[in-house]
């Protein structure tokens, strides 16, 4: 005879978004303790987590989230699309946004030791994985402080939660520029604020490789450095910000739509899941 009722079963299959087989067999284990039946599935789940640390995690999500002029930003990952659109993914999602926003954490490993609750982000986030059977890591985590903020969260699929996200710092009271700025990021992807923010070594590189395909492709010697100085502001065109145009209206540089709106850009950063 069952030492445990279908009521039993069913509060515990609604904790922990276990199967039917699974929860049957550990409350039939813990002779009818919902406590001990947690627990059994949870350390069932924890031997998988062992065997999944290999696998890949390449969808997921991207949540942010502004608090005591602070602006945090993580991107928490998983195995599969079917895990990351589901309520229980969402929720731990937000959870573990809570927690490395409330310590006030910059990077991943300082997120993981954040306190959710009575444990850390990192126990919350291997006792989820157990649950829902699948590896998640909570992969970026940025955090940084400024006047004002705007975050832009982008979904690439109506099923699915947002897969890229986008925090803009700034000053002035044009909310609705820094905003448009935001999703000019979302979609130009820059890598640095400004051309002087660009790594000299990085355009040094740049400009041997676009030196020798110039030469390669015949240009005159006498017109070189010419050439190639066009080139290298053609790239620093792609990935500062403040030299980019305007993807609504590109007659203007970005540079060009903040100063008519009054606003200027602190810093900013962009997550894309899987990217």
């Amino acid at each position: 005879m069952a030492s445990f009722s279908m009521e039993d079963l069913k509060t515990l299959r609604e904790r922990l978004g276990t199967g039917m087989v699974d929860t049957k067999n550990a409350l039939t284990e813990a002779n009818g303790d919902l406590e001990k039946a947690t627990e059994i599935l949870r350390l069932k789940g924890a031997k998988g987590n062992a065997k999944r640390a290999d696998r890949s995690t390449s969808e997921g999500l991207v949540a942010a989230k502004e608090e005591n002029g602070t602006a945090t930003m993580i991107e928490l990952a998983c195995e599969t699309d079917f895990v990351a659109k589901g309520d229980k993914f969402v929720a731990l999602a937000a959870k573990v946004l809570d927690a490395v926003s409330a310590a006030g954490a910059t990077s991943v490993d300082a997120g993981l030791a954040a306190a959710a609750g009575s444990q850390t982000v990192a126990e919350l986030i291997a006792d989820e994985a157990a649950i829902l059977g699948e590896k998640i890591e909570l992969r970026r985590l940025v955090a940084f402080s400024g006047d004002k903020f705007s975050i832009y969260l982008h979904q690439t699929s109506q099923d699915l939660p947002p897969q890229v996200g986008v925090v803009v710092a700034y000053t002035g009271d044009d909310a609705e520029t820094a905003r448009a700025i935001a999703q000019h990021i979302s979609f130009a992807d820059p890598v640095y604020l400004s051309r002087a923010d660009v790594p000299a070594e990085d355009i040094e590189k740049e400009r041997a490789i676009v030196t020798e395909i110039s030469r390669n492709e015949g240009k005159p010697e006498a017109q070189l450095e010419k050439i190639v100085d066009g080139r290298i502001s053609a790239y620093i065109k792609q990935i500062a910000l403040l030299e980019q145009e305007y993807s609504r209206d590109n007659k203007f540089k970005v540079q060009q739509v903040l100063d008519n709106a009054g606003i200027t850009v602190t810093g900013f950063a962009r997550f894309k899941v899987g990217a």
